[in-house]
Order: C-alpha cells, then structure tokens, then sequence
C-alpha cells in the first residue's frame, strides 16, 4: 500500500500554526508589558532608594569642592553654598525621602484601617464599644481638620528633628485620610446582602468583620496609598524647607531646597533644581501607580 503525499493546503496549513503561536504568544507579552509600564517609574524610584547612595560620585556629607561651583566634569550638578556636591547629596536622598514615606504610607493605611474599620462597624452602636467606635470617629475628623503641614511643624517641634519623629508625626496627621475613607466603605458594606447572609447562617461578628467587611471595604484604601506615599514626600520636604525637617548635613530633599533657594534668587539655579526634579519625578511616578490601581479596579 502506498501512503499519499501530504497536500499542499495540509502543509500550508501546519507551516500557519506555527508561525502564528509565537506571534500570538509575542504579542500578549508585548501587551502585558504596555500594561505594567506605569510601575516603571515608580520601580526606578525604589532602585534609587535601595542604590543611591551608593551611585553617589562623592560623600554627600563632606565638604568637596568651592561653594556654589557650576555643573562641570568634577561636580556634575555642581555643588551648593556649604561646598557639598549636588549630585551625591540628591541620590542619597533618595533612600531618606523614600523610606519616610513608606514609614508614613504604612502607618496611616494600617491605623487608618484599623480605625475607620471599628467607628464604621460599632459607631452606631450603644455600650462602651459604640462610645469608643464613635469617639475614634470624631478623632479623625478632628485631626483632618487641622493642616498637615501645621500639625507636622507642632509634633517636630515638640519631639525633635530626626526622621523617625518626622514619619510618625505626618503618619498621625495623614492617618485621617485613610481613616474616613474606610469608615465610608465599611458603612456602605456592612449594609449589603452577603454580609446579612453571612449574619443570618450563624457567623460570629468577628468573623463576619475579618471575612466578609474589611476585605471588601479596604480595596479603595489600598489604591490611595499611593497617593499618600506622594503626599508624605512632598510634606516632608516642605518641613525641611521650613527649616524643621532633617537637618543638614544629612542629604535630604527638603533642606537642600532650604540652602538652594538663596542661589537660586542670585542666578545659581543648580543646588535647587536637582532636588526639585528628584522630588517631582518620584511624586509622579506615585501618581502613575495610583492611576494603575484605579484602572485596574474598574477592570
């Protein structure tokens, strides 16, 4: 018995296949990274954070040069009117300015969740709990009330220049944002039918809150803590530009700005512009992480 040729259209047919399961395969790479492109920024804010003092040309601490020299092969941003080069003491700051943020991020998402999720939950209630739940919640409106910045100059003021004081100081008075927020969701959850059901088949208040009630309340929390993280540098800084943030010589956004503001009113633009882009790209690259939260929440 003899077998027939394969035919040209089989043939064809096979050579397609396999030409197109790459492509295809190429082309949904090539969309899952257009995809995750807006984490990029914030990706390269991290590295710096973690390798920036060590890029770092020269100490960012020491006396290195003439004050107030112009950008040149020796100093690449220059340096400011303490001697000090521009460019290692804007990459050391990376890691200061960003490790404050994530410090304050942490603490107001999780004290604010902790917080919104009882005056939510109890608030409405009578007994000692209802007291503490609707106590808490009138806390937060109170401190949300008062400024960041004033309530940030009063703690600093009161407890000292470092930055462990500076992160709980703008992690208390940012805390209120988190916390209404989760006070909101939580009160539109507790009323919706999976929570009655879950009520009506036996489960325990407890487990009714961990399971059911902050899980699907603290989803819009979550992707405003990229929006905090971008606050907590800016606020940050601006202490150290009020002359109450991290002190010099320590590399930080914010008294760099202080010290670079005087050469830059007589025309010597480089001790504060580099801050200035350091300090705007990262608050960018947080606003780029909390518009992908946001799109991918509505997807």
């Amino acid at each position: 018995m003899v077998m027939a040729p394969l035919t040209e259209t089989a043939t064809h047919s096979d050579t397609s296949t396999e030409v197109e399961q790459p492509t295809q395969t190429a082309g949904r790479t090539g969309a899952r990274l257009r995809e995750y492109a807006p984490l990029i920024p914030f990706a390269i804010v991290l590295l710096l954070a973690v390798f920036g003092p060590l890029l770092a040309p020269q100490s960012a601490t020491m006396v290195v040069g003439t004050p107030s020299t112009a950008p040149a092969a020796e100093h690449w941003f220059g340096t400011d009117s303490n001697g000090f080069d521009v460019a290692s003491r804007t990459l050391t700051a990376f890691r200061l300015d960003v490790l404050i943020a994530i410090g304050v991020t942490v603490l107001a998402t999780g004290v604010g969740i902790a917080i919104g999720t009882l005056a939510g939950m109890y608030g409405a209630r009578g007994g000692v709990l209802g007291a503490a739940a609707a106590t808490l919640g009138r806390t937060i409106d109170l401190v949300q009330a008062m400024p960041v910045m004033i309530g940030g100059l009063v703690i600093v003021s009161f407890f000292g220049r470092n930055s462990v004081v500076i992160a709980l100081a703008l992690a208390l008075v940012m805390m209120p944002f988190q916390g209404r927020l989760m006070r909101s969701e939580v009160l539109r959850t507790r009323s919706d039918g999976f929570v009655a059901a879950a009520r009506m088949s036996g489960e325990s208040e407890s487990r009714i809150l961990l399971r059911h009630v902050i899980p699907n309340a603290c989803a819009p929390v979550l992707e405003n803590a990229s929006a905090i993280f971008g606050m907590a540098i800016i606020f940050c800084a601006g202490l150290g530009f009020l002359g109450v943030g991290i002190p010099v010589p320590a590399a930080e956004w914010g008294n760099m700005l202080a010290d670079g503001a005087a050469d830059a009113a007589v025309g010597r633009w480089w001790p504060a512009l580099f801050p200035v882009l350091a300090l705007a790209f990262s608050v960018w690259a947080a606003a780029k992480v909390t518009s992908f939260v946001s799109r991918r929440r509505r997807t």
